[in-house]
C-alpha cells in the first residue's frame, strides 16, 4: 500500500463527510481496507496530517478534516445571475458561489474561498464556497464615455461602461482628478470597489482623457485601454530604437554563416510589413530534401536589460486589431532593420533541415547568419504559381518557379507526416473586416488558406519543432509551447456525448492519443453532426502556452514543440534566439545552464499571460466591429448555421463569422426545453428541434454595439427538423407558448443584470 495514496485516501473521505467525525475503526471500513497492518498504516498518515494540520482531534478521539484545510485560492468567474465560480485547480471542478456568498468580488478578481460543500462523489456536481477575502482586484481601472446625469450622488458624473462584465454597475467620478467634458472617453483609476450596501457602483479618479467619443476609432481604443495594452511606446524606448542602424554594419557580420547566395524568399500577405521569415527549399542528390527556414534575428538588436528589451516584455506580443497593429517593437526595427525586406541584406537566425520523403528530419542545425531577399512573394503570387498554374505570374518569377514546385512536394510531405502522427486539423473560417477612412466597418470577407499559406505553416511547424528537439536534448534551460493531454473526465464526458449519436470510441482516457482524436474528425467529416463534434472537442482540449517544460503539444502531435519563428511580433520567440546565441556563444556547462535556469519559468508564465491579453483583446475588437457592422442591416435575413445552444437560446453564425443570439425568449411557437445531453433545445409540443450544425433562416432584430451583441430570430420555424430527443414527460401544467419571459438580454452570457439605485458612500475593499 502506497503511503501517499492512502493518506489522499483519509483525506478525501474527510473532505467528503464534514459533518462526521471518524474513529480509526470507522476509517478503515469506509476504505476497505482490514487487518491489523492497514490499521496500523491509518493511524500513521492520521499522525502525520494532524502533524501537518491537516486533520483535527476532537473531544471524543475522533478525526475530522481541519476547516482551513477547505480554503483555497483562485480566480472569480461571474455571471449576469449573481452567482459565479471560482477556478482553483486545473484537476478540479471549479467551486460554486452563490450570489449571498460573493462577497461582491468582480469578475476576474482573485479571491479565498472557503468551501462549504464538497464535491459529490459519483455526480458532475463540483464544490460550493463562500468568497471570505478578495485578494487581489483584476479591474485597477476602467475607461468609458463621461457623461453627466441628475442622479450622480455628488460626484461630478459616471462614465459608460463597455466591458460586458461591467454592464451591471455604474462608476462614479469624484473631482481629485482631472475633470472631463461630458463626451470625452477617459481613463479612470478605481479608488472604491463595490460592498455589500451597494453592489453595483464603485468610484474613480479620472486619470487620462484618451479622446473624443467621436473621434475615428475612439471605439477600439477603449477596449485596447480597457485590457491594459501599451499602445504609445515611451520616449527613451523611442530614442534607443532611433539610434540603431538602419542598415546591417559590416561587423555585424562576423561569425555569421554567409547564405546571400541562396534562393530566399518571403511569403507573407500582401498588408504584410514586418517580415520575419525567408525560406528556401531544393532536393539532395540522395533524394531527400533541404529546407532553410531563416528568421530575422531580432535578439542581435534588442539587447537584455535595454528600455526596448523592458518595453518588448511588458508587450509580450504585437496586437492585430481590424485596421491597425500595436506592434511590440517601434516600426523603426518591426518594418526596417528587422524586418526581411526584397534585397536588403539582414542579419538571421537560422534552421537547416534535410528531410527524407516520409517527412522525417534527419539532419538539422541551428546557427546565426546573414541573408538576402530575392523576393518579396505573397501567397497570391505564389498561389497562382502552384495552384492556378497562371502563365503570367510564373513568367514574372521564373528563376523561382523549380524552388516553388519543390516546396510543393515537400510541404504535402510534411502535411501527411503530421496527419499520420495524429496532428488534429481543425478547419476554422478567419474573418478580415474592412473599414471605411471613418473606420467604420463596410464589409466582412472570408480569408481563404490556399496551397501558399498552408506551404509556411508547414515550413514552420518543421524549424519550430526542430528547435525544441534541439535544444531540449542538450539539456539547457529552454521555453517550449506545450498543449497538454486533455483532462480525462472531459474527454470521458466527449465519448459519452459521441455515443448518443452512435459513435462509440474505445480508448484509454487516461494514455489519450492524438490520432484517436483525429479519427473522430475524420468519421463525422462532411456529416451533420461534425460541427457539433467539432465543437465539443475543442472543449474538452486544453489551452496552449508556454513553459520551461517540455511535455509536448498535443494538437500537432509533436514531442517536441516551441516558437522560434515570429520574433518581430512574439516576445518568447526573441527570447530563444537569445538562448540560442547565448549557448553558443559560452558554450554548454553548469555554469551557463545555470544563467537562465531561474528565468525561463518566469518568461514563459508572463508571456502566457501577455498572449491571453493579446487574444481577448482582438477578440472583443472583432465582435465589436462585427455588432457595428450588423448594426447596418437590421431587418436583413441571412441562412445561418446554429453554433451553440444553451439553455437560454441558440447562438447563429452567418457566413461571414458574425454570431447572434436567438433568445429562447423570442422561441414563441413552443416551450423549448433543453436537452445537454443532446446539446438541444426541443419544442415540448412540437417537437421541433435545434442542435449544433443545423442550418437555419435568420432575421437580424437588434443589435447593442456598446455590448458587441447581435440579436437574431428564427423564420420558417415550421421547416424545423423534429426528434423523439425530450426524456419521457409528465403531464405539463404549463401553458404551450409559455418561454421564459425576460426581455431580449443576452443575460447568462453578456454582461451582469441592472441593479437598483441607491445613494450611498462607498467604503474602500481592502
Amino acid at each position: 500500500m502506497e503511503d501517499n495514496k492512502l493518506k489522499n485516501e483519509i483525506k478525501n473521505e474527510l473532505v467528503s463527510h464534514l459533518e462526521k467525525s471518524y474513529s480509526v475503526e470507522d476509517l478503515a471500513d469506509a476504505l476497505k481496507y482490514h487487518g491489523s497492518a492497514a490499521f496500523k498504516l491509518i493511524v500513521q498518515e492520521l499522525a502525520i496530517l494532524e502533524r501537518e494540520r491537516a486533520v483535527v482531534v476532537t473531544h471524543d478521539g475522533n478525526f475530522k478534516i481541519n476547516p482551513s484545510e477547505l480554503k483555497i485560492e483562485g480566480v472569480f468567474h461571474s455571471n449576469s445571475k449573481g452567482f459565479g465560480f471560482v477556478g482553483f485547480d486545473d484537476d478540479s471542478e471549479d467551486a460554486f458561489i452563490a450570489p449571498d456568498d460573493t462577497m461582491n468580488a468582480m469578475n476576474m478578481d482573485r479571491v479565498e474561498v472557503q468551501i462549504t460543500k464538497p464535491a459529490e462523489k459519483g455526480s458532475d456536481r463540483g464544490p460550493a464556497g463562500k468568497v471570505i477575502k478578495i485578494l487581489e482586484c483584476h479591474y485597477t481601472h476602467v475607461v468609458g464615455e463621461f457623461f453627466k446625469t441628475t442622479d450622480d450622488q455628488g460626484y461630478i458624473g459616471q462614465i459608460k461602461l463597455k466591458d460586458k462584465k461591467l454592464a451591471g454597475y455604474r462608476c462614479y467620478v469624484t473631482d481629485a482628478g482631472i475633470n472631463p467634458t461630458p463626451g470625452e472617453v477617459v481613463l479612470v483609476d478605481i479608488t472604491e470597489y463595490p460592498n455589500e450596501k451597494h453592489p453595483d457602483a464603485m468610484v474613480g479618479v479620472a486619470k487620462q482623457i484618451i479622446g473624443s467619443v467621436d473621434d475615428p476609432g475612439i471605439d477600439i481604443l477603449q477596449i485596447v485601454y480597457a485590457h491594459d495594452v501599451p499602445s504609445q511606446f515611451p520616449e527613451d524606448v523611442m530614442q534607443e530604437a532611433d539610434a540603431i542602424p538602419d542598415h546591417v554594419l559590416p561587423e555585424e557580420t562576423k561569425g555569421r554563416e554567409d547564405i546571400t547566395d541562396q534562393d530566399l524568399v518571403t511569403i507573407d500577405a500582401e498588408e504584410s510589413k514586418d517580415l520575419d521569415d525567408a525560406v528556401t527549399a531544393w532536393k539532395l542528390p540522395n533524394g531527400n530534401y533541404h529546407l532553410g527556414v531563416h528568421i530575422a534575428d531580432v535578439s542581435h538588436y534588442v539587447k537584455p536589460g535595454t528600455m526596448l528589451d523592458r518595453e518588448a516584455y511588458k508587450r509580450g506580443t504585437s496586437c492585430y486589431l481590424t485596421d491597425r497593429v500595436i506592434p511590440m517593437l517601434p516600426r523603426r526595427l518591426s518594418n526596417g532593420i528587422c524586418s526581411l525586406n526584397e534585397g536588403e541584406l539582414r542579419l538571421c537566425m537560422s534552421c537547416d533541415m534535410e528531410i527524407t520523403p516520409q517527412g522525417k528530419v534527419v539532419k538539422s542545425r541551428v546557427h546565426p547568419s546573414v541573408m538576402r531577399s530575392k523576393a518579396r512573394m505573397t501567397y497570391n503570387a505564389v498561389n497562382e504559381i502552384i495552384e492556378n498554374k497562371d502563365a503570367d505570374t510564373r513568367k514574372k518569377y521564373a528563376d523561382l518557379v523549380p524552388m516553388f514546385e519543390t516546396m510543393n512536394e515537400l510541404h504535402k510531405i510534411l502535411y501527411n507526416a503530421r496527419r499520420r502522427r495524429g496532428a488534429i486539423d481543425f478547419n476554422d473560417n478567419e474573418a478580415k473586416i474592412i473599414v471605411n477612412k471613418e473606420g467604420h466597418p463596410i464589409d466582412i470577407q472570408l480569408r481563404t488558406r490556399g496551397t501558399a499559406e498552408r506551404l509556411i505553416e508547414s515550413f514552420m511547424l518543421a524549424a519550430n519543432e526542430t528547435v525544441a528537439e534541439t535544444y531540449n536534448k542538450l539539456k539547457v534551460p529552454f521555453i517550449y509551447r506545450i498543449h497538454e493531454v486533455p483532462d480525462a473526465t472531459r474527454v470521458k464526458e466527449f465519448f459519452e456525448f459521441l455515443t448518443a449519436f452512435g459513435i462509440n470510441i474505445k480508448a484509454d482516457t487516461d494514455h489519450l492519443e492524438p490520432k484517436t482524436l483525429q479519427n473522430i474528425l475524420s468519421k463525422v467529416a462532411g456529416k451533420p453532426v461534425e460541427a457539433m463534434v467539432s465543437v465539443m472537442l475543442l472543449r474538452s482540449m486544453q489551452q496552449a502556452k508556454y513553459s520551461d517544460k517540455c511535455v509536448g503539444h498535443f494538437g500537432l502531435g509533436a514531442k517536441y514543440y516551441t516558437h522560434f519563428t515570429s520574433p518581430i511580433r512574439r516576445y518568447p520567440d526573441m527570447f530563444i534566439h537569445r538562448l540560442i546565441h547565448y549557448y553558443e556563444e559560452n558554450g554548454i556547462n553548469d555554469t551557463t545552464k545555470a544563467k537562465y535556469a531561474d528565468v525561463v519559468g518566469e518568461v514563459a508564465v508572463h508571456c502566457s499571460e501577455t498572449e491571453r491579453r493579446a487574444v481577448d483583446t482582438e477578440r472583443a475588437v472583432d465582435a465589436m466591429m462585427k455588432a457595428e457592422y450588423m448594426s447596418d442591416r437590421i431587418g436583413e435575413e441571412y441562412d445561418g448555421v446554429i453554433s451553440s445552444v444553451m439553455k437560454f437560446g441558440l447562438f447563429i453564425e452567418l457566413p461571414n463569422t458574425v454570431e447572434g443570439l436567438v433568445h429562447i425568449s423570442r422561441m414563441k411557437d413552443d416551450y423549448y426545453q433543453y436537452v445537454p445531453k443532446y446539446m438541444a433545445l426541443v419544442g415540448r409540443n412540437t417537437k421541433r428541434t435545434f442542435k449544433i450544425g443545423q442550418d437555419v433562416r435568420v432575421k437580424c432584430v437588434g443589435v447593442d454595439v456598446d455590448q458587441s451583441s447581435v440579436d437574431f430570430e428564427i423564420l420558417e420555424v415550421e421547416k424545423t427538423p423534429i426528434s423523439d430527443l425530450l426524456p419521457k414527460q409528465q403531464n405539463h401544467t404549463r401553458g404551450r407558448f409559455n418561454n421564459h419571459k425576460s426581455n431580449n438580454s443576452h443575460d447568462q452570457k453578456r454582461g451582469n443584470g441592472n441593479k437598483s439605485s441607491h445613494s450611498f458612500t462607498i467604503k474602500k475593499r481592502k
